[in-house]
């Protein structure tokens, strides 16, 4: 690594600093990209003619589409360069992204989101395998930290955006301007990143249907998976009815809504490269159960609420996410090391299905046991919390056994250097 005038050494190179750059801005694009379709419902459905079921299969067809080309994609994963992996998927979901700006009725827009989820999936899988192929373990954390603030610019940015364009132009505008910004990203990829094709030097006897059902079925693996499914359950048990308990229960208008995702997101922002930070200097496990804690007293003080002041729900989000970036960032981080080399690839595909499809199976568990009445009240919200809660708690037990296998991982690579930082 290169030295700094003062003699201390650099945490990054100069090329790593751009990779980290340019996977978030990527990033950024793909999670824009489904963000900005939720603010468009109220223009979508009456230009459309579609009701509010066939919104919502335009809203879920990108999940899962996205969670099928992941598995699809995994046994394929491994036997390519990852940047060549990246420009292939970017490249298709851009041309999704255009279908998009370019359908004109409701069944081409559902054929067009069906394209950009088939690409879009797969995409951050190579992001996460390029961070574990390119970055050190105890320098992950803050990778993590600086990619998954895309999440959060995406929040600040997707509502307003996709209202102001759609608003000023047509709901088209929006998917024009991602596809536009896309391009310019692509052949940033294509120019500057070098090929990431370590893990091929690492020979396999496997063919790809193999290659997946080894990657699969591998104990260690599972239980990855199972923890990814549980992360995943509790986010999205929420976030559908985040809205309407907000306009309902807690009295605020849809006027003031963009101000609470606006500065929730800006926090995320600000928080997410320090959480990084942390989780490398005192543990990737103790900030994950730092997170967990704020994180749940949130969420038991939040579904709660009844009638509440905004600079309240404010503040109230603002810790609650803070909690939610701490358990992503630091789970992302440890989850990361548990996959050999010559497997990143399927790994990172089938944790990302797998996280897709628990989203899914997620939302429609939560819109059984939450309830809306004819005043438009919420009902049960309460118990949705209990059951997010009880998910939370379940994966620090589970974080707990994941940071024993990564550190019985790095005692059998004989890198006793690796374990004291592990731990």
């Amino acid at each position: 690594m290169p030295a700094e005038p003062e003699g201390k050494e650099k945490i990054f190179s100069g090329y790593q600093v751009f990779v980290i750059a340019i996977l978030s801005i990527l990033q950024f694009s793909i999670i824009l990209d489904f963000m900005v379709l939720s603010p468009l419902g109220a223009i979508l459905m009456p230009e459309l003619h579609i009701t509010t079921s066939q919104f919502g299969w335009v809203v879920s067809a990108y999940a899962f589409s996205a969670g099928a080309s992941g598995i699809l994609a995994a046994g394929f994963a491994d036997r390519f360069d990852r940047k060549k992996m990246m420009i292939f998927f970017y490249s298709g979901f851009l041309l999704g992204t255009l279908l998009c700006a370019l359908a004109p009725d409701y069944p081409l827009l559902l054929a067009a989101r069906i394209v950009t989820g088939i690409f879009g999936g797969v995409i951050g899988s190579v992001s996460f395998a390029i961070i574990t192929d390119l970055f050190k373990f105890e320098t992950r954390g803050r990778v993590m930290g600086f990619v998954q603030m895309s999440f959060a610019a995406s929040q600040v940015l997707g509502l307003p955006i996709g209202l102001v364009l759609a608003n000023q132009f047509d709901w088209h505008a929006p998917f024009w301007m991602i596809a536009i910004f896309g391009i310019g990203v692509w052949v940033l990829i294509l120019i500057y990143m070098k090929p990431v094709d370590g893990h091929l030097k690492l020979k396999s006897e496997r063919n790809p249907l193999q290659h997946l059902i080894k990657t699969f079925t591998l104990p260690d693996y599972i239980k990855a998976f199972f923890c990814t499914t549980l992360l995943a359950t509790g986010g999205f048990m929420l976030m559908p009815f985040g809205s309407a308990f907000s306009t309902n229960n807690l009295g605020l208008t849809m006027a003031q809504l963009p101000w609470i995702y606006g500065i929730t997101g800006a926090f995320s922002i600000l928080t997410g490269p320090l959480i990084g930070k942390l989780s490398d200097r005192f543990g990737k496990l103790k900030i994950f159960v730092v997170g967990t804690i704020i994180g749940a007293l949130m969420v038991a003080i939040y579904t709660q609420l009844d009638v509440t002041p905004l600079w309240v729900v404010i503040a109230l989000n603002i810790i609650l996410f803070t909690g939610i970036s701490a358990r992503m960032i630091s789970s992302s981080a440890l989850v990361s090391a548990i996959p050999a080399p010559q497997d990143r690839g399927a790994f990172m595909s089938i944790n990302s299905s797998v996280q897709q499809v628990a989203g899914g199976v997620a939302s429609a568990i939560a819109g059984l046991i939450v309830l809306q009445t004819s005043d438009g009240n919420l009902h049960h919200y309460d118990i949705l919390g209990y059951v997010v809660i009880g998910t939370m708690v379940t994966t620090v037990v589970m974080m707990y056994y994941i940071n024993k296998q990564v550190i019985r991982m790095a005692r059998e690579a004989v890198k006793p250097e690796m374990i004291t930082k592990v731990a």
